[in-house]
């Protein structure tokens, strides 16, 4: 294990994370709304523990190996939680404990969008601004950008990659270097970023809120500017233009990629992931809508649009709220939860266990019950006209096997804290789905939880993020030998 690269890599990109604290330090000290030191202690508490890690170790060029890829990845995720704190704790705003504090910080930079904080409308611009920009860096994987400046330093940068985005993906390299696969990504990340923000804009959003919507809803956040999150906004063009770029971002980039690069957006159809993915959120919606119509829970109007924007925002994991669907009949609320396990596509910002393995596990089923009716043919399980190998779905069915027993223990601590069945459960698909409301006491927000409960929350927004095996490989003995 080569310690001394580790904490070089965690010092750059410690000094790099220093630098989204300057726009909120400029804010406040613009604004003098007394935010200003709290954000000029973090730049320097962060810039200077980067500058230490790096220091002794400047000199030093070698190559990653995957295991040093999953320790700096790991680390890093929970190392940037605690700086990003910094801020949100000695802001005299928000009066939140160190527990709160690094809470909101992970939920924000795994894109979760569970918060802690209440009185979002009265907070100065500078403290909404930083919690946006902590989703927006989080969406696209602080480590994944890292990775075209850390070559120019003589790091390798693939292992990190590799760990950054585990899971099934076709598309993990868009371009023969990875150096250039990941401008390509966050090229397009910014471009649908700024597209967001402009529409956000033309459907009547001032350009303050459109900006930082736009960073949470092209990262799957949920993060806002409002207590009542989108539902501040009346306007129904709001609410569609927050549809479709939750959608586009919930979509694998590297499609993106291609079809940019193609100038043929035909490469969506042909994906069967992204098929999968769009008929599930189709019948969903068309199930809400009728639904709160039918019981009469809303009028056509407002079940159709809040149906679709609801439906949209739970199942991509995004956690964007017009309306409190904890209140609405019970079978909607566990059926938007339920989708949250879904996610987003692999390859995206979303959340959730991915729609690949969701769509696999389905095809896997499928093919087992005709290999009942037929048990001497050879039925291979194929993808976009291609055989998946048995690897691949027995890595798949493991991850699901470990999610759920992740879950089920999660859950149980959860419960030792005193927190009640329903915002218990609920609480622990929202984090480790990386989606933010759940019901029950945690549907508005987290602040009822205990310290603890905050804590073990924040474990299951890192497992969520990393999709488990990032964390559990640095806990096992095979690891840690030579």
């Amino acid at each position: 294990m080569q310690f001394a690269m580790a904490f070089k890599i965690i010092g750059v990109l410690l000094i790099l994370f220093s630098t989204t604290m300057l726009p909120s330090l400029f804010l406040g000290l613009v604004a003098n709304d007394g935010s200003e030191s709290a954000f000029a202690t973090g730049f320097a508490a962060t810039l200077l523990a980067g500058v230490t890690l790096w220091l002794p170790s400047r000199h030093m060029s070698r190559d990653l190996n995957i295991r040093d890829g999953f320790m700096v990845t790991a680390l890093f995720w929970l190392v940037l939680g605690l700086f990003g704190a910094i801020p949100l704790w000695l802001a005299p705003e928000l009066s939140l404990t160190p527990a709160e504090a690094i809470f909101e910080s992970i939920s924000g930079l795994t894109t979760t969008g569970a918060t802690v904080i209440t009185g979002l409308d009265h907070l100065p611009r500078s403290l909404l601004l930083y919690r946006q920009l902590l989703q927006w860096l989080g969406g696209i994987g602080i480590i994944v950008l890292a990775v075209a400046v850390l070559p120019m330093l003589g790091i390798g940068g693939m292992q990190l990659y590799r760990a950054e985005s585990a899971g099934p993906s076709k598309d993990r390299k868009l371009t023969p270097r990875i150096t250039s696969t990941a401008k390509a990504l966050f090229g397009i990340y910014f471009l649908l970023t700024m597209a967001c923000s402009a529409s956000y804009v033309a459907a009547g959003m001032p350009p303050f809120d459109a900006l930082c919507h736009a960073f949470s809803t092209v990262a799957i956040g949920g993060f806002s500017t409002h207590d009542a999150s989108l539902g501040h906004y009346e306007q129904n063009s709001v609410l569609l233009v927050s549809s479709v770029f939750m959608v586009l971002s919930a979509i694998n980039f590297g499609l993106h990629f291609l079809a940019l690069q193609r100038r043929n957006i035909r490469v969506y159809s042909h994906d069967s992931e992204t098929a999968f993915f769009i008929t599930v959120i189709a019948l969903a919606s068309i199930v809400v809508c009728c639904l709160l119509l039918a019981t009469e829970t809303l009028d056509l109007e407002d079940s159709l649009i809040h149906g679709l924007f609801q439906t949209i925002s739970i199942a991509t994991t995004t956690g964007f709220t017009t309306q409190d669907f904890s209140v609405w009949p019970l079978f909607l609320p566990v059926l938007l939860l339920m989708l949250s396990f879904m996610g987003g596509c692999v390859g995206s910002t979303g959340g959730g266990m991915k729609a690949m393995r969701i769509l696999l596990i389905f095809r896997q089923g499928m093919r087992e019950l005709r290999q009942l009716l037929h048990p001497n043919a050879v039925i291979p399980l194929k993808l976009d006209a291609r055989r998946v190998q048995t690897e691949v779905i027995s890595a798949v069915w493991s991850f699901f096997a470990v999610y759920m027993f992740c879950f089920v223990l999660i859950w149980l601590a959860l419960l030792a804290t005193g927190l009640d069945f329903i915002s218990a459960f609920s609480a622990v698909v929202a984090t480790m789905n990386n989606l933010g409301p759940g019901l029950g006491d945690v549907a508005a927000h987290y602040a009822a939880v205990s310290e603890s409960g905050k804590l073990i929350l924040c474990l299951a927004m890192l497992m969520g993020r990393l999709e488990v095996f990032t964390l559990l490989v640095l806990l096992t003995p095979a690891f840690w030998r030579h």
